[in-house]
């Protein structure tokens, strides 16, 4: 016998939202999980899970900038947080100094992700793989990139097109304690704000030149049949494939060395030391600042050519590694083809999808779109029409984006930014972000009214 009213396959950052939502307007909920543990446990652990927590982050630990006064993706914590989001709750507890970022502990943020649905007394947690999709009782699929294969192929008959694939490769994380501080030094670049939070590597243009030139010969990872052609995002390309793009490739993108003056290079000239020709970021990745991961560093080289080249390095030249870097496949829909403006699947109404899994890209951005899955599944499941943010908000832009302003062609995974708000002409460029923040604030008022509890 059913004893819920909603299922919700995946407990990611986007099933986890989506259950919060659901289950703070008082409905039963099943989150079906298939990492887990335990003798009747029939699940299974994707390639790039590390444990069996809900809401794991498998990449970065940053959510990004948390500035709301110019910013998209800081408009979207803003406005997040503004719709009791648990995903911004449990960054707020675990979050860890990385300058006007946000960035969090790993396991403290999935603890807490955990024990906040847990509470919940119409939400049940179940570690269970779900091969099929669901025929008729209604439910939100937000298994993510790394759909297991069984399900994936339900949803591909059930849409009756080839999902879209792409690369996601994963960055390496250093000890602390084995990071040279007589070579690398602290600071954000800049110095923007009065926080110090990245350990930064310098090299000269020699040391620059030979590693980028070992970056091109590393062995990498071999790739399998259906690997073949398979497109990567920008935003999380492998530090190997940037390289191939051009010599200066890296010196303009992870590793750029403007604003980051090194205090060791010193002289009686330039006290405040003079710039490297390239730096190599970390940025502390979790509470106890005891493993820093290697900023735009992820990397499909195999793990033994990670140690020996990225201990060339300036200052971690004896690194040892919690993790090293790794590849995996993520897989999402044409979503403006297969999805309405509720995020339903237009040949089966009863299936809603949130998450990366529609073609978002980031943590945060996944997590916005399984909290207004939650929101219109809540409001159908109440009887109510559903009203979506203002496409003038970050929200709003997103979920428009998703569903429909996107070229369906030419879909691609995509970020929150401000290309995706309604242009605002008649203000001056440089005033422009700030105008757009103070819209999307301003118009998002009335609507936050609409989906409160």
């Amino acid at each position: 016998m059913t004893t819920h009213q909603i299922h919700i396959i995946g407990g990611g950052l986007a099933g986890s939202e989506a259950a919060w939502q659901l289950g703070r307007r008082g409905f039963k909920v099943r989150l079906s999980e298939m990492r887990g543990t335990g003798p009747d446990w029939a699940g299974e652990r994707s390639p790039a899970h590390q444990g069996d927590g809900l809401a794991e982050l498998v990449c970065s630990n940053s959510f990004r900038s948390d500035d709301h006064e110019k910013n998209a993706v800081g408009l979207l914590h803003h406005e997040m947080r503004a719709c009791d989001s648990l995903i911004m709750g449990a960054a707020a507890k675990a979050q860890v100094p990385a300058g006007t970022a946000l960035a969090v502990d790993r396991e403290i943020f999935s603890a807490e992700v955990e024990a906040r649905l847990s509470a919940l007394p119409n939400v049940e947690i179940v570690r269970e793989r779900i091969d099929a999709l669901p025929t008729d009782a209604p439910v939100i699929v937000a298994t993510g990139p790394l759909t297991a294969e069984a399900l994936a192929g339900s949803i591909g008959k059930a849409t009756g097109a080839d999902s879209l694939a792409f690369f996601d490769a994963i960055a390496p994380i250093v000890y602390r304690e084995t990071i040279n501080m007589d070579v690398c030094w602290m600071a954000s670049r800049w110095d923007k704000g009065e926080t110090k939070d990245y350990i930064n590597c310098p090299m000269t243009k020699e040391q620059y030149l030979t590693f980028h030139a070992a970056l091109l010969a590393g062995e990498k990872t071999a790739f399998k049949e259906w690997e073949e052609n398979t497109p990567y995002f920008d935003g999380c390309m492998p530090i190997e494939v940037m390289a191939e793009r051009g010599v200066e490739t890296l010196r303009f993108g992870p590793m750029k060395p403007v604003g980051l003056d090194n205090p060791h290079w010193a002289t009686p000239e330039h006290p405040n030391g003079r710039w490297p020709y390239a730096v190599v970021q970390l940025r502390q990745d979790n509470n106890l600042g005891t493993i820093w991961n290697m900023v735009g560093f992820q990397t499909k080289l195999k793990h033994a050519e990670q140690v020996r080249l990225f201990r060339t390095i300036p200052g971690l030249e004896n690194a040892e590694f919690a993790r090293l870097g790794g590849l995996h496949r993520n897989t999402f829909l044409n979503s403006p083809v297969l999805l309405d403006r509720t995020l339903r699947l237009k040949t089966a109404p009863n299936v809603r999808f949130a998450g990366q899994i529609t073609g978002c890209e980031g943590y945060v951005e996944s997590a916005a779109v399984g909290l207004m899955a939650g929101l219109m599944a809540s409001a159908e499941l109440a009887g109510r029409e559903w009203q979506a943010p203002p496409r003038t908000t970050a929200l709003g832009a997103l979920l428009s984006h998703i569903t429909g302003d996107a070229e369906a062609e030419t879909y691609q995974p995509m970020n929150v930014n401000f290309g995706l708000f309604p242009p605002l002409h008649d203000v001056r460029k440089k005033q422009r972000k700030e105008a757009y923040t103070a819209r999307a604030k301003e118009e998002i008022t009335p609507w936050l009214d609409s989906v409160a509890i």
